[in-house]
Order: C-alpha cells, then sequence, then structure tokens
C-alpha cells in the first residue's frame, strides 16, 4: 500500500516490544494472543506518546478493552482490504504529518493527557459497530441484548450493561434504572420519577434515584 513501510514483524510480543525500543514507528497493527505476552499486556507497556495502535484479531470480546486504551482502530479478521485502507486512512490522518508513516512520533508537551476515546465499538450481527458517543440519546436492556438509541437510529448489540458502563464516560451517562441508561446532555425534562429523553419517557428506579438526583445537579441541569 503507498505511503506504508514495513520496519518489522514479529510472532512474540516481547521481540515487537525490544524493537519498539529502539525504532520509532507511526502504526503498530496488534495481534491479541501471542505467546508470552498478549497484544493488550504489550500497548499498555508503550512508551506514551508512542505509536497508533490497530488491533487485528479473530475475537470481537477485546474491542471495549482496546478502547480504553485509546487504540485508533479494531479491525476483526478475516479483514477485507477495504477495510485495512480505511484503518490506516484513519491513522494517516491522525499524524502530525500526512503521509509521513516511518517518521518518529511528535514529542507531546510534558503535561499533555492521552485523548479521550470518543467512541465505542460493539457487536451488530457480523461486524463491529462504531457508535460515537455524541449520537447516542439512551440505552435499554432487553435481557442478554441491549438496544443503542442514536440520533441515526438504533443498534441492537449482544452486550451487557457493565461491559458498557466500563467505556461510557461516566460524567456524560447515568443509569437510571435497571433496563435504562442516558446520555445526561439529552435529557428534555425530569418529572415524578421519570425523565424524558427523545420524546420517550424513561422510568428512575428507586435503585437509582439518589445517585442520578446527585449527578443530574452536579451536572447542572436543575
Amino acid at each position: 500500500m503507498p505511503g506504508l513501510e514495513l520496519k518489522g514483524q514479529f510472532d512474540d510480543a516481547l521481540a515487537g516490544l525490544a524493537f519498539l525500543q529502539d525504532n520509532p514507528v507511526d502504526i503498530v497493527f496488534l495481534d491479541i494472543h501471542m505467546p508470552r505476552l498478549t497484544g493488550v499486556q504489550l500497548a499498555q507497556l508503550l512508551p506514551k506518546p508512542g505509536p497508533r495502535i490497530i488491533f487485528t484479531t479473530a475475537y470481537d470480546q477485546y474491542a471495549v478493552r482496546s478502547y480504553e486504551l485509546n487504540a485508533a482502530d479494531y479491525l476483526l479478521k478475516p479483514i477485507a482490504f477495504e477495510r485495512f485502507m480505511q484503518a490506516v486512512q484513519k491513522v494517516r490522518h491522525q499524524l502530525p504529518t500526512v503521509g509521513s508513516v516511518g517518521a518518529p512520533p511528535a514529542v507531546a508537551p510534558a503535561d499533555a493527557t492521552p485523548t479521550a476515546p470518543d467512541a465505542m465499538f460493539v457487536k451488530n450481527e457480523h461486524r463491529l459497530q462504531r457508535v460515537a458517543f455524541d449520537d447516542i440519546l439512551y440505552i435499554e436492556g432487553m435481557k442478554e441484548y441491549l438496544m443503542i438509541y442514536t440520533t441515526s437510529g438504533k443498534v441492537l448489540t449482544l452486550q451487557s450493561f457493565r461491559r458498557v458502563e466500563e467505556v461510557l464516560p461516566p460524567e456524560r451517562f447515568a443509569r437510571i434504572h435497571k433496563s435504562f441508561l442516558v446520555a445526561l446532555s439529552r435529557i428534555e425534562h425530569v418529572e415524578r420519577g421519570k425523565v424524558q429523553v427523545a420524546g420517550r419517557l424513561l422510568p428512575i428506579g428507586d435503585t437509582y434515584r439518589e445517585a442520578f438526583t446527585n449527578l443530574i445537579r452536579a451536572y447542572n441541569q436543575l
């Protein structure tokens, strides 16, 4: 692919880590299951700022974890070439100089902090679908499934509230009921134990009432 230069390839994560410590690169395509050290563990050991990470794996259950590590993308095997190109172009737009693959990454200021993720990937049918946090209205639990209501439609995913809550920014989202989680910025009004989001009244469960009331006050909605 034009603009990409292969600097090295490793079947062992520790060997790859040793190379990366002496040879700065822009992009690392990182598998999950490797001898001695997993791809997730390797990503945690890389210096900051460091290369952009694109996970390449056959296991979709690591998608949530990858976004906690600020991974640039998550490619699920078998990887279509078009999807590979999309991931590369996404990273190239993030680089200080477009097309500078192979150059040392820019040095961040000493007080710089990593950019917080702005989206999550969820499994939808046979693909991983990106859902931007800004687009989420609310999420409804349906037994072992979640229905994510967004500004552009609905996304059904086999996922648990616990896993989603680990990824969503806690200052922007709140669990209000065993079956509902809402985006605070999308709440239209609160009345008599219910909140309205996108024209729908959602119940506030007794278990969540006090925590939600405190959170909504801190959010300056009341």
